[in-house]
């Protein structure tokens, strides 16, 4: 019920805005003979497309920060409310409405480009595990609620169940996908006394655990804790405008005040007089072109940069981007492709290696595990081959082919093997690489190492930023070898590995402290602490909807040149709307100072006004093109 409120609290204010927008193109064209009519449209007009901006955005929130600030901190929306209804007390009705429809047309305009920039955790709630099969003194499983669970219950886990809670593993063995909590790819194989989080996915094996963490303190719990804590705390970066807006409108307001009240006061004017010019300066000085200097160069940016698949929650986020002094990346699916890849194979002994692959292959083709995916990818068979294989948790995969026993497992798992084979599992191992061992009847005569290999663009991306001045950097929950091995192939100044979901949203608040503004690229649910922590938050599209969720950024199809496009896109704006700003200002000065000496009336500082607003548009627009 509230969302359907809020929606209609955003939909009628612009339908109100439309509705005066089409009483003054109605009233323009009625006759001056009827001149009450067409001056009650134009007002009607003027308070139907004005009454959100000028009443509810203008004086509510300027009594708001007001009390906020304990100071008078008006917004323009004062401004220009006042300049509208100063126009029509001197029967200047039609420039009235036009400067309400330029000002709120741009307000409306910049909601448009800005979007929707709330960040949701709805999703990430439903990853939560909610039930659990507690086990009773008999022996007996029974489904439970998770928030019932206390320390020291024993649970039943099934084969493809979902952990339901931070534990210990008491019996049995299995796999698990631990991507919702370190993102890593490849599932972590588990046994008596190892440690199980909750939301991670069990794998073929069934076991038995016992609850360590309550619900509240899970670490699944603690990311949820961090995306609304963060999500609450992080205040909206104010623009260049806005920081500018309540000292201009101020100025202005006490300027005009002083130009009514003292000329009859020490000269020969006459009240008529002075409050004809005062009111003339409030148009003159009212921000027309200021309020439309960012909104069609935001407008284009956003489009330019949707077009190269660059989707942005708010153009705050888009300028923010170009400020940035440090860029930091999760490793798994944002450097890397996410997948693991063999990149080394070596067989000792072995007279046809042809038919071991044959077997291996064989063998993999009954696994699910995504190292057996890397193998049957990298391999070609010359003749397939029937064996019968069983998945042996903690030994590997073991099968039986013309009366040998074949066993692919991880090196752990074998004794005795050859020193040579041990030195180049060691060399390979430590380019941060997964190896497994090859073994006929328990002796080994092969190795396979895998790993997921980094994305073909990041390295020219990653030498963008330095090339900027950028500090570079990568956080990952996977170890600091191959962590490393990925950062020393990239050229990235720093590794922050073996990383769990709140160390990355502490590490990126330490980076901000040191280096200043900071963006978090990342993908997996893990990372959105951290991406809501940073200045701006840029998911990889192909990622988790949370990630998108709770991003300012999102990169789509995941191509991460489009990183490179965003910032030089993002520098532009920023450029272009420095011009935009100055040239409205110098308008405004310009027309203050004509109309100060009666060198001007309301009417052509209105034409004016809008010249120099359509300059600004033009400006802006030139967004559209290149990057």
């Amino acid at each position: 019920m509230k969302s359907q409120q809020e929606h209609s609290g955003h939909r009628i204010p612009v339908i109100l805005y439309f509705i005066g927008l089409a009483l003054a193109i109605i009233a323009l064209f009625v006759s001056s003979d009827y001149l009450f009519i067409k001056n009650t449209l134009f007002t009607i007009a003027t308070i139907a497309a004005g009454y959100h901006v000028v009443v509810l955005e203008g004086v509510t929130d300027t009594i708001e920060r007001t009390k906020a600030n304990r100071r008078f901190t008006p917004n323009a929306h004062i401004l220009m409310g006042l300049a509208a209804i100063g126009a029509s007390l001197i029967g200047q009705f039609w420039e009235g409405t036009l400067l309400i429809l330029i000002f709120a047309g741009a307000h409306f305009l910049e909601h448009y480009a800005e979007g929707r920039s709330r960040r949701e955790i709805s999703k990430l709630m439903d990853l939560n595990p909610t039930t659990a099969r507690l086990v009773d003194d008999d022996g007996n499983a029974k489904i439970v609620n998770v928030s019932d669970l206390n320390i020291g219950d024993k649970l039943l886990v099934l084969n493809g169940d979902q952990v339901p809670i931070d534990g210990r593993v008491l019996s049995g063995q299995t796999s698990i996908d631990e991507s919702s909590i370190n993102g890593e790819s490849i599932p972590r194989e588990i046994s008596e006394g190892d440690e199980v989080f909750g939301s991670t996915m069990n794998g073929t094996g069934t076991f038995t655990m016992a609850v360590t963490k309550v619900q509240t303190d899970t670490v699944f719990a603690k990311i949820l804790q961090l995306v609304e804590q963060n999500k609450n705390n992080r205040t909206k970066v104010a623009s260049i405008i806005q920081r500018f807006e309540p000292k201009y409108v101020n100025i202005v307001l006490i300027a005009v005040v002083l130009l009514i009240v003292l000329p009859p006061l020490t000269t020969d004017w006459t009240w008529a007089d002075s409050y004809y010019r005062g009111l003339v300066i409030l148009v003159a000085a009212s921000p027309c072109a200021l309020a439309a200097a960012t909104v069609s160069v935001t407008l284009s940016a956003t489009s330019n940069l949707a077009r190269r698949g660059v989707l942005s929650k708010g153009t705050t986020f888009i300028s923010q981007f170009a400020n940035i002094n440090a860029i930091l990346f999760d490793k798994t699916g944002t450097l890397t492709k996410g997948k693991p890849e063999v990149t080394d194979y070596q067989f000792f002994g072995v007279e046809d290696e042809q038919s071991l692959i044959d077997i291996i292959v064989a063998m993999e083709k009954e696994s699910n595990h995504p190292l057996a995916t890397a193998i049957l990818n990298a391999f070609e068979v010359n003749e397939m081959i029937d064996i019968n294989v069983e998945n042996q948790i903690g030994t590997g995969l073991v099968g039986v082919y013309e009366g040998h026993q074949y066993r692919i497992g991880k090196p752990t798992s074998f004794d005795n093997v050859d020193v040579e084979i041990t030195e180049s599992k060691e060399r390979i191992a430590g380019l941060g690489r997964t190896v497994v061992y090859v073994a006929r009847d328990e002796q080994v005569i092969g190795l396979i190492a895998m790993m997921d290999m980094p994305n073909e663009d990041a390295k020219d991306m990653i030498a963008y930023f330095k090339k900027n001045g950028i500090q570079t950097g990568m956080i990952t929950g996977d170890s600091q070898t191959t962590g490393q091995a990925v950062a020393d192939v990239l050229n990235i100044d720093s590794v922050r590995a073996n990383v769990m979901p709140d160390d990355k949203s502490r590490i990126v608040e330490e980076i901000q402290k040191k280096y200043g503004v900071v963006a978090m690229v990342g993908d997996g649910v893990n990372d959105a602490p951290a991406l809501v922590k940073a200045d701006v938050g840029v998911a990889m599209g192909d990622g988790t909807d949370v990630a998108v969720e709770v991003s300012d950024l999102a990169l789509m199809n995941n191509n991460l040149t489009h990183l490179v496009t965003a910032h030089n896109v993002a520098k532009r704006m920023n450029r272009v709307i420095w011009q935009n700003i100055i040239f409205a200002m110098a308008v405004v000065v310009f027309l203050v100072t004509v109309s100060f000496f009666g060198l001007t009336d309301i009417t052509l500082s209105v034409i004016i006004h809008e010249v120099s607003t359509l300059v600004v548009i033009l400006n802006g627009l030139r967004l559209l093109r290149g990057n």
